[in-house]
């Protein structure tokens, strides 16, 4: 299992470690060894900590909470009270540890670390009124993302998930409907 980091803030790549919200949900952490490879794969996250049963829980508390005040955000509303609150303990917790060396920046702590930093991160994007927060034009992908392109004009979560994705299909619909010729072929 591959995870894509292309939210524009980890905290969104965490809420979107649930695919398809909408029709079949599709979990990407299923597991404690889950959030392990999870954290191991974000570039702004210690490369390893454990993970027990209970931080897992946790983890998982945090992630739809973000979700839905991220949600609430792109959709206009007032956040959740009980989102709020998750988010806002977790962020209450210890900060992880930076190191600067010759080899550059090395993070380190445990999970309730990692979820503090992960809920603080939340907190300042989602208080910025600057921040854009959409979610994905794919029909059946629920991923919210931070657009930062020129104009906000950003359509997808990500190009080669979502993008092509749609762009492949919208190409096969106009060739069927007999829009798009026919490539030539060497007889």
């Amino acid at each position: 299992m591959e995870f894509a980091f292309v939210s524009g803030n980890a905290a969104l790549d965490l809420a979107a470690t649930v695919g398809s919200r909408r029709d079949e949900p599709i979990e990407l952490l299923a597991v404690p060894a889950d959030l392990k490879r999870w954290v191991a794969a974000c570039d702004e996250l210690p490369d390893r900590v454990a993970v027990d049963a209970a931080a897992f829980d946790s983890a998982l508390s945090l992630r739809e909470a973000v979700h839905r005040l991220a949600l609430d955000r792109v959709l206009g509303r007032s956040f959740d009270p009980s989102s709020l609150k998750v988010v806002n303990a977790v962020a209450a917790g210890p900060p992880l540890t930076l190191k600067l060396g010759d080899k550059g920046l090395h993070r380190s702590g445990d999970l309730h670390q990692v979820l503090a930093h992960l809920a603080r991160s939340a907190i300042a994007l989602l208080a910025d009124p600057e921040a854009c927060l959409k979610e994905c034009g794919r029909a059946d992908c629920t991923r919210i993302y931070l657009d930062r392109s020129r104009g906000a004009r950003r359509t997808w979560c990500g190009m080669d998930a979502c993008g092509n994705r749609v762009k492949a299909a919208a190409y096969r619909a106009r060739r069927r409907e007999g829009r798009v010729a026919a490539a030539p072929t060497d007889d």
